[in-house]
């Protein structure tokens, strides 16, 4: 306020100052008289001013009654800067979701396979031996059972990628199990090979012929296209007595 009350004060004093020489008064803007083309420039210039901090101020305009307000707030004293801290935050690493789609997909045909057994065969049409097993007794309508899945499954295994040691203590166990809490219909997921060296299945012929000596197995069969195809089983158990 003190500065607003100085420069009211300069402007009365230009205003009277004006009238005492009988100049036109304040309120009408002067229009400066243009500076002649020929005019060397060092003619008008002023030596510099400096404010209190030792920063130049520009020099008022030449004009007699102009208000020079660099000179009029020579005194006043910049704000200093903020002392806020700028913090910037760790952008997240990034997640490469395709890639892990990739693996995903990839991991999927190496149990399944990229093209499954197709599921249009029955009992008496395997394509290649192994593919069902029933127990001497049982009707052959047992298998066809069994894959149009006519026992509810209860039960899931995975094998794949276990050493055949790994693979055949972790069926027994489970089957074990099964058993115990009276699971008539498990599948046990083998996979096709496709990760193997060669592409040549490991498990896959071992893991049915080790259903096929177990006396709670009464039957199995490859697995239809949408269940896993060549690359799982469905087995029948004994039922609890």
């Amino acid at each position: 306020m003190s500065k607003l009350a100085d420069l009211r004060r300069i402007l009365d004093a230009a205003r009277a100052d004006a009238a005492a020489r009988g100049a036109p008064a304040a309120t009408r803007p002067v229009k400066p008289s243009p500076r002649p083309a020929h005019a060397p420039a060092h003619r008008h210039a002023h030596r510099p001013v400096h404010g209190p901090a030792g920063e130049p101020v520009p020099p008022s305009a030449p004009a007699g009654d102009d208000i020079d307000l660099a000179r009029a707030f020579a005194d006043v004293t910049r704000l200093p800067p903020p002392t806020r801290a700028r913090i910037e935050r760790t952008r997240p690493a990034p997640i490469a979701h395709q890639r892990l789609a990739d693996d995903r997909d990839a991991l999927l045909a190496s149990k399944y396979g990229t093209e499954p057994a197709p599921n249009s065969w029955d009992a008496g049409q395997e394509h290649e031996s192994g593919q069902t097993f029933v127990r001497r007794g049982l009707g052959s309508d047992v298998l066809g059972k069994l894959r149009r899945g006519h026992w509810t499954l209860q039960g899931e295994i995975d094998l794949h990628r276990l050493t055949v040691e790994e693979a055949h203590d972790a069926l027994a166990d489970f089957l074990v199990d099964a058993r115990n809490r009276g699971f008539r219909c498990v599948r046990v997921v083998h996979g096709k090979g496709l990760s193997s060296p060669g592409r040549e299945p490991v498990l896959k012929g071992k893991v049915r012929k080790w259903l096929s000596h177990w006396d709670d197995v009464l039957a199995y069969a490859e697995a239809p296209r949408h269940a896993g195809g060549g690359g799982a089983v469905l087995v029948l158990l004994k039922g609890v007595r």
